[in-house]
């Protein structure tokens, strides 16, 4: 960021230039006294006195700086410094004490850097202790022991100058047996910003307060009604709890003026917390019931009263990573869709939790990070106004000062370039109290610092990074709190910033592809992400179109693949893919549930018959617009439906199965195989065919004739054995009747009559006049047998059935 004195051929004002001139001559002529008397003492005196050659040793003793209040002190304040100094050398340290030291004024923002990168004692800049009483002393530090200090020192003991601010720095002066005389052996830099009355204009600070978090939902939801979601994991409840990251940045963001951003799928998240959800657990194919759902409570109804009356910025759904999308993605057919999908969702998410009206105009790419392509992509969607970090959009070696944020990039996109020094104070480690102080200081610093740089007024934006850990937001808090109650710093909307009259020496050009970071390039979803994105997309508009509640479908798995395309996937390669694979497996598993029977070989007999498909579908809801082929693969041996094809419409409900009949006709014996596909109404397969083979033993004319005939000359032979039957039974009865006729007929014509072979004696019929069993000859048929009677001279006919080979059914 330009600024005065930082740029090559630029120095500061003539009056504050005079003034540092002045006071560095002051500061000049005592050090340069001490010199003269120490050049007239004995070599060996002025080694053991001359704290000048201590520098080589200031880091002997490590100085944490851990409490540093008021962060900004006034007329009239007492400061009081803490923290504790360890001994990292091998030898003890005598006659020590922890001493104050205010050094030079600084009045450059390039200056507060240097001092911040600064680990070594030099005289010339950190001036000399305070002294006196606002010191406190160690008779002995032991090697790797730790002692805490604390100092408190009347401001006004300081002999502060001018307004502006001052290198601070705490060291520890001692000896050791190896150097016996007093040197500083280690020391710690920070700063002291001094402002005790209004400036004559304040900067307008902007500061955004990110609600962002990874993905934590997976597309999958319950078979009820109530679609139960499911959770990756339930790492998003302890950001909720007490301590957490989220409650932490949410119970310190509600008492400070700040600009909310947030992810609508963070919401999304937390609002189906509230109710019935299920968590995946490592090792366990089955979710388990969620038992959260207080803790999302609380959080989301104090959320609604922090932001009540606010400004809210709402990203995309699932803050897409716009840089990935530009350099990678747009390549790919639908992937701008699918940020048009994230921006249309995102209002209604925020509005329908929150119950607040979010502003959607702005984009925020990556640390701020911007070429034209970003920037094309990120307007593509709606937003007229994007987030950029003076890092990437960098102002002209002629400007002497950090210009308002707002400043027009062509097309009617305006650029809102956030303070890179500002927005970066507080991404390091801040666990450590020290850490933590230090960034707080050096924060306070640079804003005054900026303040200072020009009369004019200006706004300015602070754009931290996106996922604070718990320990960040507390330090951001900290520096916040003391900068609104400043005298140099008034807050200010995002909005009202965006609108500022820009600054005419303001860049304006959009750095090019080339000047993007290669350390954020790195990190961006590749090409392959994207297509993943594009086939999953393509699988789901295939399946919901058969379905009649898409919304059941395309909700969860809309929202999955916003997820997708989520910046928080930068750095995380390996995790991204296995999202995006689970999410295109469970939608392949739950489209598979609408699917074909499998068949075995059928047999068709004739010329015509019909061949049933089943259609089995196991979701919940039901399926129509679906239409079932049937394709034979030699029409010339089997025609279904007379042609090589044949397609029904299918409708099937939930948890049923659709028997589908084809109606088909032989031409030619032999083996066919058959395929039965399922296609949408739009002419796209639909599942995978099945495959079965149908066996064709079609009966031709000349067969049939052959079998009428073997069948005819069967009856007629069994008529003739019947017939034969019936006449050898007749015989049998007149033979064994003949002698008794005989007597009779002659005692009344004096003759005998003997009937011929084919005649049937009348009392050999029924009733119905066919045989009975009672015509078979055997002895004593028509009475006691007599004893003139002759013996027959053929063997007694057999009254038994005849055998089953001697039946003819007509």
């Amino acid at each position: 960021m330009a600024e005065a004195a930082d740029f090559q051929g630029t120095t500061p004002s003539p009056a504050r230039r005079l003034l540092r001139r002045t006071g560095a001559l002051l500061a000049g002529a005592p050090l340069l006294a001490g010199l003269l008397q120490l050049s007239a003492a004995p070599a060996a005196h002025a080694t053991g006195q001359d704290a000048l050659r201590a520098a080589s040793g200031s880091r002997t003793v490590a100085v944490s700086l851990d409490s540093f209040s008021p962060s900004a002190p006034s007329d009239g304040d007492t400061l009081t410094v803490s923290g504790t100094v360890v001994n990292n050398g091998r030898q003890a340290v005598t006659d020590a004490h922890v001493g104050l030291r205010v050094g030079q004024e600084l009045d450059t923002r390039s200056a507060i850097d240097d001092i911040a990168r600064r680990t070594d004692f030099d005289p010339g800049t950190d001036g000399s202790e305070v002294g006196g009483k606002y010191v406190q002393e160690f008779g002995r530090l032991a090697p790797g022991v730790a002692q805490r200090f604390s100092i408190a020192v009347p401001v006004g003991k300081l002999n502060l100058g001018s307004n502006g601010v001052y290198e601070f720095s705490v060291s520890l002066s001692g000896q050791t047996s190896s150097e016996p005389w007093e040197q500083v052996l280690g020391i710690q830099h920070t700063f002291l910003p001094w402002q005790p009355d209004d400036a004559s204009t304040k900067t307008r600070t902007t500061y955004l307060w990110p609600l962002v978090s990874t993905a934590h939902m997976t597309a999958e939801t319950g078979p009820g009604t109530q679609q139960v979601p499911v959770f990756l994991n339930d790492d998003l409840a302890k950001d909720l709890a007490p301590g957490g990251r989220l409650e932490r940045m949410l119970s310190l963001g509600k008492d400070l003026d700040v600009t909310w951003v947030i992810d609508p799928d963070l919401l999304a998240s937390v609002d189906a917390m509230t109710r019935n959800y299920r968590v995946r657990t490592d090792g366990d194919t089955n979710p388990v019931a969620g038992t959260h759902q207080a803790v999302a409570k609380q959080w989301l109804a104090e959320l609604q009263q922090a932001v009540a009356g606010k400004e809210v910025v709402t990203l995309p759904f699932a803050d897409p990573d716009l840089a990935s999308l530009a350099h990678n993605g747009t390549s790919v057919t639908g992937s701008l869709s699918q940020l048009k999908d994230a921006t249309d969702v995102a209002a209604s998410t925020v509005e329908t939790v929150l119950h607040v009206k979010p502003d959607t105009d702005f984009a925020w790419p990556v640390d701020g990070a911007v070429d034209p392509s970003i920037v094309r992509v990120a307007t593509s969607a709606g937003a007229d106004k994007v987030i950029a970090r003076s890092d990437s959009l960098q102002e002209s070696d002629g400007l002497t000062y950090t210009p308002s944020a707002a400043r027009p990039i062509g097309s009617g996109t305006t650029a809102v370039v956030a303070d890179a020094r500002l927005s970066t104070a507080f991404e390091g480690d801040m666990t450590r109290a020290g850490a933590a102080t230090l960034a707080v200081q050096r924060f306070l610093a640079q804003s005054l610092e900026l303040n200072g740089q020009t009369g004019k007024q200006r706004s300015v934006l602070v754009a931290p990074q996106r996922m604070p850990s718990a320990s960040q937001a507390q330090s951001m808090a900290q520096a916040l709190t003391v900068l609104q109650q400043s005298t140099w710093s008034q807050s200010q909307d995002l909005a009202a910033t965006a609108k500022a009259k820009p600054d005419p020496g303001a860049s304006t050009k959009v750095p090019s592809s080339s000047d993007y970071p290669s350390s954020l390039r790195r990190q961006q979803l590749d090409r392959t992400a994207f297509s993943e994105i594009a086939r999953t997309q393509d699988k789901v508009d295939n399946f919901k179109v058969v379905l009649t509640d898409e919304s059941r479908v395309v909700t969860p798995f809309g929202r999955a693949m916003n997820r997708e395309m989520s910046t928080s996937w930068r750095g995380q390669r390996r995790a991204a893919a296995g999202f995006r694979d689970g999410v295109e497996a469970y939608l392949d598993d739950i489209s598979e549930q609408v699917k074909l029977i499998d068949k075995s070989e059928t047999k068709l007999s004739g010329r015509s018959a019909t061949i049933p498909v089943t259609v089995q579908n196991n979701l919940v809801q039901g399926v129509d617009h679906l239409v079932l082929r049937l394709t034979s693969t030699n029409p010339t041996r089997l025609k279904i439906g007379g042609k090589a094809y044949s397609e029904q419409p299918v409708t099937v409900s939930g948890g049923h199965s659709q028997s589908v009949k084809f109606t088909t006709s032989a031409n030619a014996n032999g083996p066919v195989t058959v395929i039965a596909q399922l296609y949408t109404q739009d002419g796209q397969e639909y599942g995978a065919p099945v495959t079965f083979d149908v066996k064709v033993t079609e009966i031709t004319a000349t067969v049939m004739l052959v079998i009428g005939g073997g069948v005819l000359l069967l009856v007629l032979a069994g008529f003739r054995m019947y017939t034969q039957r019936k006449r050898a039974a007749a015989r049998e009865e007149a033979e064994a009747d003949g002698p008794e006729d005989g007597l009779d007929g002659a005692g009344e014509t004096g003759g005998s009559t003997v009937p011929r072979e084919d005649d049937e004696p009348e009392n050999s019929r029924g009733p119905a006049g066919r045989p009975t069993q009672e015509t078979g000859a055997r002895p004593g048929a028509q009475g006691p047998e007599q004893p003139s009677d002759p013996t027959p001279d053929t063997a007694a006919g057999n009254a038994d059935p005849s055998g089953t080979g001697e039946k003819v059914d007509r």
